[in-house]
């Protein structure tokens, strides 16, 4: 009896030793080998490989200052925990990732409180008012979203919470956890980024100023250094030769061309076409009509006409045709119009216009240039039509609404059309293409088209098949165009008369963005997060139910368990 309890406390023991063993074989094979385990439906834990090896070749802290604490509603606490959850997902890859949290409303002395405000709004993040109701009446809080992000003495501003207009506040925060890793992840490579790629917006043909793009330009600035550049029949306006050879390099990683208004002259259409062959990238935005505001505003009345920018047989051969109409669009903007007798007092009243429509993605449209992008103002938009090209790959990525009404050019626009009562038959061609992404390796426009000469030269390096590259179509020159208001640049996209900002800057920036990404980084926009919503009025009709259910069914498991082990063992051990 005496051997059998010794053995049984060696076995015991034993058992210890070899559970304290396996243990501490477990943490040191784990210091060398590293897995996670992602067990969401979503997997919305996972990184992108984009983002890991952006996290792993960090050489020096990131620091984010988080301004997500404080008393928030239920959705701005689920925006700051899955904030904290994707930064501690980043940690995990890289131990140069630091974060704090930050309530500003915490000081007391509200002085010191509204100069953080005033600092915080003017490095970039935006705030919040929200309204919540309780007892004593309705409490107004301004909320920050966002974060301040520091690297190398660098700092940028991201802002977290993404506003989509026409959806509710619940699908805005999940929009805004879906692009969470995108949004951190870009700030990051933004900091880092030494040597900014070039871009060019293209002159000579009557495009956009610098003045009215002036607002995109300094967008774009944080990721290029951006030129402006006239081809005038220069080879060397978009192409460099490599130093020990002469072959011939794209000068700029892209080029803008922004509502040209008189045509293209061949030599110039070639350097381009050529420039696409090696590999370059276009934002085309062009106007398919020609539509004077100048007549409109003075007369009230104006024609629109087909444009001639002699860029159709460029753009049917790689793979899309700008259609020489006008779209008509229930969704749109309003304008200012005087509803007063003449000779009397204005009287300005806001109406519809529908020739500025509103335009943002559609439930299908998952493209991460356009995902969860918000509503774009367009003036005088064209529909495009895509046509069949040997691999090329054609995305649409912007339709009209539903109700759209084509107008063909010329067509004659008059503002007393605002006094009209839309029939909403004659709205019938619904969903017209105004944005169209071709990726693939182009045809040149020139094949079969140049002398021998031409084609022989070392000094042209004429290709007639090119490289895999991308280019996108908008058929909107004004998409780009920021106003200018007593002489102060407007932001791009705000529309003063309705007081509300559109989309047209997200949109410029993730067409470029996309354009230029060579690492791949905005795929991870594609990220979706199911949104899985509780039934308001279940909640409300069963509250004592569930709650009664969730705090005392744990517990009587618990005394269950209890008192069964308790009658169990003293069974056991009275027999």
């Amino acid at each position: 009896m005496k051997s059998q309890k010794i053995n049984k406390k060696r076995r015991d023991l034993i058992n210890l030793v070899l559970v304290f063993a396996i243990i501490a074989l477990a943490n040191f094979i784990s210091s060398y080998l590293f897995k996670r385990f992602d067990l969401t439906e979503e997997k919305r834990y996972t990184l992108s490989p984009v983002t890991k090896d952006l996290l792993k070749n960090l050489d020096d802290a990131v620091y984010f200052k988080i301004y997500l604490e404080g008393d928030f509603p239920s959705g701005f606490v689920r925006l700051k925990n899955e904030t904290r959850e994707m930064l501690d997902e980043f940690r995990a890859y890289s131990r140069n990732v630091e974060y704090e949290f930050i309530n500003p409303t915490a000081n007391p002395d509200k002085k010191q409180q509204t100069a953080l405000f005033k600092q915080l709004y003017e490095k970039g993040i935006e705030p919040t008012n929200l309204e919540t109701n309780e007892e004593t009446g309705v409490k107004q809080q301004y909320v920050f979203p966002g974060a301040l992000v520091s690297y190398k003495g660098k700092e940028l501003p991201v802002q977290l919470l993404k506003t989509q207009k026409g959806t509710g506040s619940e699908e805005q925060l999940n929009a805004s956890v879906e692009n969470l890793e995108y949004e951190l992840s870009n700030v990051i490579r933004k900091l880092r980024t030494d040597i900014k790629p070039k871009i060019a917006f293209i002159e000579g043909q009557g495009e956009l100023d610098s003045l009215h793009t002036w607002d995109i330009s300094h967008s774009l600035s944080e990721y290029y250094r951006i030129d402006r550049t006239t081809i005038n029949g220069s080879i060397r306006a978009l192409m460099d030769t490599l130093s020990h050879d002469t072959s011939f390099i794209p000068k700029y990683k892209a080029i803008i061309i922004a509502k040209p208004d008189s045509s293209f002259n061949e030599k110039d259409k070639f350097l381009i076409d050529q420039y696409i062959m090696y590999g370059g990238k276009v934002l085309w935005l062009l106007d398919g009509t020609f539509t004077p505001m100048d007549s409109l505003r003075r007369y009230g009345v104006t024609m629109s006409v087909p444009g001639k920018l002699n860029l159709d047989d460029m753009l049917f051969k790689y793979g899309v045709r700008l259609n020489p109409n006008l779209l008509m669009d229930l969704q749109c903007s309003r304008i200012p119009v005087n509803k007063a007798i003449s000779g009397t007092q204005p009287r300005i009243q806001l109406e519809q216009w529908f020739f500025f429509p509103l335009i943002g993605p559609g439930p299908m449209d998952k493209h991460p240039i356009v995902k969860n992008l918000d509503l774009s103002q367009f003036q005088f938009v064209s529909s495009l039509d895509t046509i069949a090209a040997k691999g090329i790959r054609k995305t649409v990525l912007l339709h009209s609404s539903r109700y759209t009404r084509i107008s063909n050019a010329p067509s004659r626009v008059a503002l007393e059309m605002v006094n009209m009562r839309p029939n909403e038959k004659l709205f019938h061609n619904a969903n017209q293409p105004v944005a169209v992404l071709l990726e693939g390796a182009f045809e040149s426009n020139y094949k079969d088209r140049v002398s021998t000469a031409i084609r022989q030269s070392k000094n042209i390096g004429f290709r007639e098949e090119g490289r895999k590259t991308k280019m996108i179509v908008i058929s909107d020159g004004d998409v780009i165009r920021n106003e200018i208001d007593r002489g102060e640049v407007v932001p791009l996209g705000y529309d003063k008369y309705v007081n509300q900002m559109f989309g047209n800057k997200n949109l410029v920036l993730n067409c470029v963005n996309y354009l230029c990404d060579d690492a791949g980084l905005i795929s991870v926009r594609t990220r979706e997060v199911k949104l899985r919503l509780l039934d308001k009025k279940k909640v409300r009709v069963e509250e004592l139910k569930w709650k009664l259910v969730n705090t005392c069914l744990p517990v009587l498991l618990i005394l269950i368990f209890g008192i069964s082990r308790y009658y169990l063992r003293k069974k056991k051990y009275s027999s």
